[in-house]
């Protein structure tokens, strides 16, 4: 049995933590909506930042609609650590399927594996198949009963495992909302 992503669940009856609390999300979604709009527009007058007031809270309204702060969030730090591995699994990758073009002797076994995550649908399950489509000879084809499957150009090798491995790191980078539980 292997273990699933880390995931942090908040039931309904339990008060709002800091971290997922609606009003702070608006309020620095809010924040990085209007020093956007400031450092596009680059102007200070009442007119513009009166516009840019509107545009703001018009922003904001829709990121909360669209992304809810219950999905959870990043952590930035986490994320920049990943950045280095991703770097390096691409061109890992690219170097894999070059050197598997120019010697089409090698012995492969292609076909299709289902790996089971901890992550569900969703925006965490979407960036994880982004990310390992990098994977050398990998690639997420289909989803079938919330198992992602993916094509692998050597089924003989531990593809299964080195998403799951790729799966902690990611889950490392991400705070689980409310509606991940």
């Amino acid at each position: 049995m292997r273990e699933t992503a880390a995931q942090t669940t908040i039931s309904p009856g339990q008060p709002s933590l800091g971290l997922y609390s609606p009003r702070r999300s608006a309020l620095l979604r809010g924040a990085a909506f209007f020093i956007l709009w400031l450092v596009l527009i680059q102007s200070l007058k009442l007119s513009d930042i009166a516009i840019g007031a509107g545009a703001t809270a018009f922003a904001t309204w829709l990121s909360l609609r669209l992304l809810p702060p219950a999905t959870g969030s990043l952590r930035f730090g986490s994320l920049l650590l990943l950045l280095p591995h991703f770097l390096y699994q691409s061109v890992r990758a690219g170097v894999d399927v070059a050197r598997r073009a120019l010697a089409p002797r090698l012995s492969l076994q292609p076909g299709l594996v289902s790996c089971p995550l901890g992550f569900g649908p969703g925006l965490a399950r979407n960036t994880f198949a982004t990310i390992t489509s990098l994977l050398p000879g990998t690639v997420p084809c289909d989803e079938v009963d919330g198992v992602l499957v993916y094509h692998c150009l050597d089924t003989r090798q531990p593809v299964v495992e080195q998403l799951w491995e790729e799966e902690r790191r990611l889950a490392r980078a991400l705070v689980a909302g409310r509606s991940h539980g």
